[in-house]
Order: C-alpha cells, then sequence, then structure tokens
C-alpha cells in the first residue's frame, strides 16, 4: 500500500504533458499522489488550470500571473483573472513575486503585479503562491508592507538558512522541489531542518527540476515521492513522517477536502 502524498505545485497544464497528461496523473496515483495543486502562470494557463480541476477530482488550482508574463500582461484582463476564483476549486493566488535572475519582465512591473496578488488575496480569502529568485529583498520588503491575509508559501525555496529564516518570520510555508536531491544546492540543504514541521510543503514543480535519479528527465507529480524521501532523510526523518506531514500542511494552507474523500475520475 502507497503512502500518500500530496504534490503542491506542478504544472500540468503546459504542453509538455499534451501527449500523455492521463498516463502522468495515473502514475501520480500509482506513487500514491492523490492530490495535485496545479499552477496558472498567465490568464490562459489559469484558465486551463481551472478546466484541469473540472475534470479531475484529485487537482486543484490556482490563478495567477509568474514574474516572467508580467509585460505581456494586459491589466484590462485583471477582471477576467480574479472572476476565476468564484470556482470553488482555485485554492491560491499565483503563481505571483520576483524574479531578477532572468528579468524577462521589468522589474518595476513585476513589483506592481506581485503587490496586486498579494492584495487579492485578502479580498479572494485564498493564500499566496510565491516565485522569488534573485530577489529576496523586494520581494521581502513588499510582503512587508502588504501582509500575508490568508497564508503564503515559497515555493520552490531555493535559499539558505538566512533567507529561509526571513520566509518565516513573515509567516510564509516553505515548499522544497527537486532542487533538494541536487549534491550542489548545499545552502538549500542545510535550511531544510529550520523549517517547522508545520510549514513544510513539497512539490514537483512539473515539468521542471525533476530530483535525482530523474534530473534533466521531464518532471512529473509521482516524482515527489524522491523530493519526500530526501527531505526525510535531510531531516533525520521517517519517509512516512515526511509524506503525512507535509500532506497535512497543504490540505490545511489551501482548505483543500481530505483527499481519500475524493473518488477518481
Amino acid at each position: 500500500m502507497t503512502t500518500p502524498l500530496i504534490d503542491s505545485h506542478a504544472h500540468l497544464d503546459f504542453d509538455r504533458f499534451d501527449d500523455d497528461r492521463e498516463a502522468v496523473l495515473q502514475r501520480a496515483v500509482d506513487a500514491g499522489v492523490d492530490a495535485i495543486l496545479t499552477i496558472g502562470t498567465d490568464l490562459a494557463s489559469s484558465r486551463r488550470a481551472v478546466a484541469l480541476a473540472a475534470a479531475w477530482p484529485r487537482i486543484y488550482a490556482s490563478v495567477g500571473v509568474h514574474p516572467h508574463e508580467a509585460d505581456a500582461f494586459d491589466d484590462a484582463d485583471w477582471p477576467e483573472l480574479t472572476a476565476l476564483f468564484a470556482d470553488p476549486r482555485v485554492r491560491a493566488v499565483g503563481e505571483t513575486g520576483l524574479d531578477y535572475y532572468y528579468d524577462f519582465s521589468d522589474r518595476g512591473r513585476q513589483q506592481a503585479l506581485f503587490r496586486r496578488h498579494l492584495q487579492l488575496c485578502g479580498a479572494v480569502g485564498r493564500p499566496v503562491v510565491v516565485h522569488i529568485r534573485d530577489a529576496f529583498d523586494d520581494a521581502w520588503a513588499l510582503v512587508a508592507e502588504e501582509g500575508l491575509p490568508a497564508g503564503g508559501v515559497v515555493h520552490c525555496f531555493t535559499g539558505g538558512p538566512a533567507e529561509c529564516e526571513r520566509a518565516l518570520a513573515l509567516g510564509f510555508h516553505v515548499s522544497l522541489s527537486g532542487v533538494v536531491t541536487f549534491r550542489n544546492a548545499k545552502p538549500l540543504r542545510e535550511a531544510v531542518t529550520l523549517i517547522p514541521p508545520d510549514r513544510l510543503l513539497i512539490e514537483t514543480d512539473a515539468p521542471f527540476l525533476a530530483p535525482v535519479p530523474h534530473r534533466g528527465k521531464r518532471n512529473e507529480p509521482s516524482f515527489v515521492v524522491h523530493t519526500a524521501q530526501e527531505v526525510a532523510a535531510l531531516r533525520g526523518e521517517t519517509f512516512e513522517a515526511v509524506a503525512a506531514q507535509t500532506r497535512a500542511n497543504t490540505i490545511q494552507l489551501f482548505g483543500l477536502p481530505d483527499p481519500q474523500s475524493v473518488q477518481a475520475p
């Protein structure tokens, strides 16, 4: 019998899954993954995420504009984006945040949209899913100004101990991806034990960042098992304990029903 897990962050609407999405979801079920949060990155992606959640009882959606898409996003589409929160399967705002590593969008524009997403959280009563890369100081400053009225998670956390402590002090949950299995991610691996049990989440960020032993391949939700195993080893805990704790935390943060009560399609 498999140990139940939740993948708290994946991009199941991306075209890299178009040829075998149903098989990917079945492999997730077979691996014990009984719920997945699929994340919108712009208006079209958010629509697709909501449609996937409607079609698959194990899937829930998040709606938002990724910092990479900030320049391309038309402010006139904001009402249509926010209208998606009327769907009860939309459980989070985002992903949003700041990315100064790639700088695909103007930094000021990223900051303005991030602030708008943070303000939206209070209006819709949903936690925020935050992406931060090479922009921690500005991200923390914006969150300190706007607050986390419905909580939030720093997804695919890649910082070290100092940034982990700052995230926790602001009230964030911290989500670990397959990056934690990379031996060269030393600062991140050192931060893993700093996360309190009730603030820890795990994810794949599929199709990106597949964990060892699948590094370099397309990632998928079933691979979250490997991340859970590595997190357990780093924390000196059992796999079952990490699976149970992160699953409970994800249910609590996003207000999910107990996945065991949800029937598969």
